[in-house]
């Protein structure tokens, strides 16, 4: 089964060992965009004035990424913040604010979020867009799929053109918009 959440509801969850202890909270999510997965979290203490840590989460310390919980076995996966940081900044950085494009040149739109499929690895699935009015005439933010594999550079997001053919706005649905989209690319032999 598919679990998608978007990459700002991950932001605040807190973060526990498989022994209950409630060790950390999560600040930011490092994606990795060249490689089309979450690279790792920032964090901050529990609390309410607990302020940002010097450690930080690799992805591959992550034992589970649920909907109340990140869990972890103990704290001796943490690393240094800045090396969590660095790893993703060398795969493609933040996607936040870039645009998206048609390999055809068609501007879609800014990316607001990131969408993960959250099932078995943090796979980045979509984003999720300010539209421009060449996809949508009511500026109503919208779910864009990507494909298996993605090259991100710089400002500019580029997506498949038949990715337009699987938009929505309805993250319930998004997953089967997901699938039905790479298996379109996977039968036509084009992935970008």
């Amino acid at each position: 089964m598919t679990v998608l959440m978007r990459v700002t509801e991950v932001s605040g969850r807190p973060v526990v060992t498989v022994r209950g202890d409630d060790v950390a909270q999560v600040r930011d999510v490092v994606y990795g965009g060249g490689n089309g997965e979450v690279a790792g979290f920032t964090l901050a203490g529990r609390g309410l004035l607990a302020g940002p840590l010097k450690h930080g989460l690799p992805w591959g310390g992550v034992r589970a990424l649920g909907r109340d919980a990140v869990i972890i076995d103990d704290e001796s996966v943490f690393q240094p913040r800045d090396e969590v940081i660095a790893r993703a900044q060398a795969k493609g950085g933040d996607v936040f604010g870039s645009q998206v494009l048609t390999d055809d040149g068609v501007e879609l739109g800014e990316v607001v979020d990131v969408v993960l499929d959250v099932d078995e690895y943090a796979d980045v699935v979509g984003y999720e867009i300010d539209p421009t009015e060449a996809l949508s005439k009511d500026n109503k933010r919208v779910l864009i799929p990507l494909p298996d594999t993605l090259a991100v550079s710089g400002e500019r997001l580029i997506v498949p053109a038949a990715a337009v053919d699987f938009v929505t706005d309805d993250l319930a649905g998004f997953g089967a918009a997901v699938e039905a989209f790479r298996d379109r690319l996977r039968e036509s032999g084009s992935q970008t």
